[in-house]
């Protein structure tokens, strides 16, 4: 299993709220209708209101992205996938409407589980 984390941040302009509607009824089944979706497409948004959290806007991001694959050829797949002519001119239009490029970053990851209790 290989995993991609991507953290995102919205455009100053748009509410938490608006980023959170765009990405989830706009960006996403725009995704979804181009390239066959991954196994596992997550999206967290952070709750910047949180006590638990860091203060104000000490963190740059406003949603991690996973997205699990079978292996680092799908993921290569998937990717090349989205960089299809005329489909990544689609992709990077739609993402230009709510992402704030300069505070993007991403990461693979090799998870590690221990587990006690059975699944949530």
């Amino acid at each position: 299993m290989f995993k991609i984390f991507a953290f995102l941040a919205r455009k100053p302009e748009l509410s938490p709220e608006a980023f959170l509607d765009y990405y989830e009824n706009h960006h996403v089944p725009l995704i979804c209708s181009l390239v066959p979706s991954p196994p596992v497409y997550k999206r967290s948004y952070l709750k910047r209101d949180d006590p638990f959290g860091l203060p104000g806007d000490a963190v740059k991001f406003d949603v991690v992205t996973e997205q699990v694959f079978a292996d680092r050829d799908a993921l290569e797949a998937w990717l090349g996938a989205l960089s299809a002519p005329g489909v990544a001119a689609l992709v990077r239009a739609d993402e230009d409407r709510f992402l704030d490029r300069s505070h993007y970053f991403a990461y693979a990851t090799e998870e590690r589980v221990t587990a006690n209790d059975p699944p949530l």
